[in-house]
């Protein structure tokens, strides 16, 4: 074990690899699987009037088809909420890369609907397939970010847990290249575009059999200290740093003899009543802030600007581009700049592009060049919203929870985060009927409440120990206890030198 001079030697070869294994067949799903759906929804819909029409001779009216095509979108984010239920009791039971392997049984199964939905002309298959998805998906998003923050050093601990970030909109830039018409996203293919994304849980399969896992769940919940310092030798590329390894001890004895909480029980705990609150709204805002709400007008908008039909779906493109370009950056700045202000940053410069935008929309046929400000704000909140929430999120429970709360804090958090997906995905639609061009000040209204928010209660944790940002919280979560204990003791202190003095 090494006390210094071995961490400029180290060479985490092993962690890097392990990111990329871990995040192809996790978090790339969810981006990946919300992108392939936006390019065969035409045939889809055709399939469904033509399977309605044969089974039963009923021509559908489009509102039902459209009904239909609603429900196997809107399922995946069902299916999302019980993958994140679902995924705190996992990873206390079989750990966190054996339940990333074992969430593959959801994949898989799903793929292998989609694949032979069109054979057995049921759309059914369609939906379930959705759902089993969406249960992968969700399972993903908590279990990756925990096992990467766990297995990266302090100081590599924010970049490395936002690669999943990353790597989800990476997920969403191959969906839409997959999905071109002049790749899968044809009518005779569309099938196969659905099932594709079982690739990259097969390549999860051959290769995260290979790489430890999390050190901490090793040490804190398995209790194996020979295996968690086997693990970090392995993740570091060099000799286990004493101070490293001495943290996560001290994390141990603090949570000796405690089971892992329940999520009620975090409700119910004073102690973590800030953290709890930080993690509920910032993963509430993550989908409520309307960045998947702005791809619903990025086509309208590009037809406005005089791009042709068949060019745009080459600029859509751009827009997952323009997310994945703004994470990587994220990535690079989060250990310079610290993750209260490139969160705030985020939702301030989204509340600005999203005022900029009602005004574009409104005075875009009074105006001939608003429509080229509409497209650049469509660009501007995408990277404003990767630069921020899309990175950050994720990284939160990790640093603000110990072990025994850390899967409890994730299943709130992405239940959260996957009940307003579903809402919004139902509420928008009525939003741009009643609201038009205002559609997005709500979005704007929400993104300025967080970033109060975030400046007025959110502590830096850049860096920082888990005791540290512990002991930051407790100053919120008991404010007037601590002030009364404070007066308390000085009141006695007085007392005891009054009675000193009048013995004397």
């Amino acid at each position: 074990m090494s006390r210094g001079g071995a961490q400029k030697q180290s060479s985490p070869l092993t962690l890097v690899l392990m990111v990329a294994s871990a995040a192809i067949g996790g978090t790339l799903q969810y981006g990946y699987n919300l992108a392939i759906m936006n390019s065969p929804t035409v045939f889809i819909q055709t399939f469904i009037n033509e399977t309605f029409l044969e089974r039963w001779d009923i021509q559908l009216e489009d509102y039902q088809v459209t009904l239909v095509w609603t429900i196997i979108v809107s399922i995946f984010s069902l299916g999302g909420l019980v993958g994140a239920i679902i995924a705190g009791p996992m990873t206390i039971r079989f750990g966190r890369k054996k339940c990333l392997l074992l969430n593959n049984i959801f994949l898989m199964s799903g793929a292998l609907l989609a694949l032979t939905s069109r054979a057995a002309k049921s759309f059914e298959m369609i939906i379930i397939s959705r759902v089993l998805i969406g249960i992968n998906s969700g399972i993903s998003m908590n279990v990756q970010p925990m096992y990467f923050g766990e297995s990266a050093p302090k100081h590599l601990r924010g970049a490395i847990s936002l690669s999943s970030a990353v790597f989800t909109s990476f997920g969403v830039v191959l969906g839409q290249v997959v999905g071109l018409r002049e790749i899968l996203g044809s009518e005779p293919c569309w099938h196969y575009l659905l099932a594709s994304n079982a690739i990259p849980g097969f390549i999860q399969l051959l290769t995260l059999p290979w790489f430890p896992e999390s050190p901490r769940y090793l040490l804190i919940d398995r209790g194996d200290k020979e295996a968690c310092i086997k693990a970090l030798r392995r993740l570091r590329g060099c000799e286990v740093q004493s101070s490293e390894l001495d943290e996560i001890l001290q994390e141990q004895a603090d949570t000796k003899g405690m089971r892992p909480r329940r999520p009620w029980e975090l409700f119910a705990d004073r102690s973590v009543r800030w953290q709890l609150i930080t993690v509920m709204i910032i993963s509430s805002a993550m989908q409520l802030c309307g960045n998947d709400s702005i791809y619903f007008y990025a086509s309208y908008v590009f037809k406005e600007a005089g791009i042709s039909d068949d060019q745009i779906q080459y600029i859509t493109i751009g827009t997952g581009t323009c997310e994945f370009t703004a994470c990587i950056m994220c990535n690079l700045l989060i250990e310079r700049k610290g993750r209260r202000f490139m969160l705030m940053g985020g939702f301030i410069l989204m509340t600005v592009w999203a005022v900029v935008f009602t005004i574009a929309l409104s005075f875009e046929h009074y105006v001939s060049w608003m429509p080229y400000l509409s497209m650049a704000c469509i660009f501007t909140y995408i990277l404003s919203f990767g630069m921020g929430p899309a990175g950050v999120t994720g990284v939160l429970p990790t640093e603000i929870f110990n072990q025994t709360a850390r899967p409890a804090a994730y299943m709130i958090a992405g239940s959260m985060m996957w009940i307003n997906l579903f809402i919004i995905g139902m509420i928008f639609p009525f939003l741009v009927s009643e609201l038009s061009e205002y559609c997005f000040v709500p979005f704007g209204a929400v993104c300025l409440l967080s970033a109060l928010y975030v400046g007025l209660f959110l502590p830096e944790t850049k860096g920082k120990s888990l005791s540290a940002i512990t002991s930051e919280f407790h100053k919120l979560n008991f404010k007037g206890e601590d002030k009364r204990k404070e007066s308390q003791t000085q009141a006695q202190y007085q007392l005891g030198e009054v009675c000193l003095s009048t013995a004397l």
